[in-house]
């Protein structure tokens, strides 16, 4: 877990970046229960398997895993239920009209804390091809590499 500016990183979705280019940034809140809250805090959420569905001009994420609160008890829900995101209007119209477009899709990129409150960042992503996966690893070995060089000359 990660703090700066008031943002406590809970959950990260690395796999997205490498499988989608994502287009657009959204932060939405999330409609949480109090041992789900609590959970989060503890950093048990995986949204690896996660994506956001609307419906009936509302905002849903589905397969996002709150695991349950240790001392929750009775009150613990279902830990991959559906929740709802807290979006304004124009934005989910928006996310709405882009994603109908053919190869695109919306995805959760990170769950965290700001200033105390739960929040979700989704990205309007488009599914990359083999080729651009492969070219993706090519530029990451390659800084890599000169990285590595860097820091062997300067020693």
């Amino acid at each position: 877990m990660m703090k700066k500016d008031g943002i406590k990183l809970v959950a990260n979705n690395k796999k997205a970046y490498h499988e989608y280019f994502i287009l657009d940034k959204y932060e939405a809140g999330l409609e949480l229960k109090g041992t789900e809250v609590k959970s989060l805090r503890q950093g048990k959420c995986s949204i690896k398997e996660a994506y956001v569905q609307i419906e009936k001009g509302e905002a849903f994420i589905c397969g996002m895993n709150i695991s349950p609160y240790e001392q929750g008890n009775i009150f613990n829900r279902d830990p991959l239920r559906v929740r709802k995101l807290l979006l304004h209007k124009a934005e989910i119209n928006k996310l709405l009209g882009d994603s109908s477009e053919k190869g695109f899709t919306i995805m959760p990129l990170q769950v965290y804390f700001k200033d105390g409150r739960a929040k979700l960042e989704i990205g309007l992503a488009k599914g990359k091809k083999l080729y651009d996966k492969r070219q993706d690893i090519a530029k990451k070995d390659a800084r890599r590499e000169i990285e590595r060089e860097f820091k062997v000359k300067n020693l």
